[in-house]
């Protein structure tokens, strides 16, 4: 297995999560686009030209090129598997350099910035040990500005799935325009704290449009798509139809005392790569 390449894939997945949006997210853009009228739709006509711009000059579409975040899915016998973390951090660090990545990474006491994206605990990690030998690792960069606007409801369990709706959509119609929407919401329901919120953040990795496999979750995902939009915040909160391109719902079995619901909202700018690594060293980046 050739490491090298491994990290070079790594590198190119980060520019390319950097640097060209996803098609399921431009589609879903340019519809919102024709429902807008007035400064809704100048905004949507900006994003797009930006899209392009970032497509066609290979540079980031956004100043704020976030926290790089992974996602290892990693069969227990992959040959390159005590490799995989250094090889991420390297790539971080190269990526940061050649692309450019605005550095990201400050220290939350003395606020001095490393420089490179790498950090205490960062880049951001999240590893499942899976059956297998390959690995699949999921890119998704996460801009401050959106993060900001994530929360975690520790909800009292007699309010149900009602008081889940009310939850999301206070929160999110009091962001208002600070996340840069319209965006994707993320929504993690059950498990513990901390699980509700690594759902939320999982669930953003599904194309823009999907639904959940459950039909009262799906349900559920249009049901908070339409009540957010409902509230006329529009594209960079400056009024519109269309504040959230889509709400995706992940869940986990919950405590019977308690009712957790993690938000992670990612803006319109909704940036994700993958790679797949086989046992025998192919790499595949889309």
């Amino acid at each position: 297995m050739n490491y090298d390449e491994i990290r070079l894939a790594l590198v190119e997945a980060i520019r390319k999560a950097e640097t060209i949006l996803p098609q399921d997210v431009v589609v879903a853009i340019e519809r919102a686009r024709e429902r807008e009228q007035g400064r809704g739709r100048v905004q949507l006509d900006t994003m797009l030209s930006n899209i392009a711009a970032a497509r066609e000059g290979s540079i980031p579409m956004c100043q704020d090129t976030g926290i790089q975040t992974f996602i290892v899915r990693v069969g227990a016998e992959f040959p390159g598997l005590s490799s995989l973390r250094g090889l991420i951090v390297d790539a971080v660090r190269q990526a940061t350099q050649e692309i450019p990545l605005r550095p990201n990474t400050v220290h939350p006491f003395t606020g001095k910035n490393t420089g490179d994206n790498v950090g205490e605990h960062v880049p951001c990690i999240t590893w499942e040990l899976v059956a297998g030998d390959e690995c699949v690792i999921d890119l998704l960069p996460k801009g401050g500005g959106s993060e900001n606007c994530a929360a975690l409801g520790m909800l009292c369990p007699g309010v149900g799935i009602t008081g889940v709706k009310k939850f999301v959509v206070d929160h999110i119609v009091g962001c208002a325009g600070k996340p840069c929407p319209p965006g994707i919401v993320g929504v993690g329901i059950g498990g513990g704290a901390d699980l509700s919120l690594k759902l939320a953040k999982l669930s953003l990795l599904r194309p823009v449009g999907s639904r959940h496999p459950e039909a009262n979750v799906a349900s559920l995902e249009e049901e908070l798509r339409d009540l957010i939009n409902d509230s006329g915040i529009g594209p960079m909160g400056l009024g519109g139809k269309t504040t959230c391109l889509d709400v995706h719902i992940e869940y986990a079995h919950r405590h019977p005392a308690s009712l957790p619901v993690g938000i992670i909202y990612q803006c319109w700018s909704d940036r994700r790569a993958h790679v797949h690594i086989t046992a025998d060293g192919r790499i595949e980046v889309s």
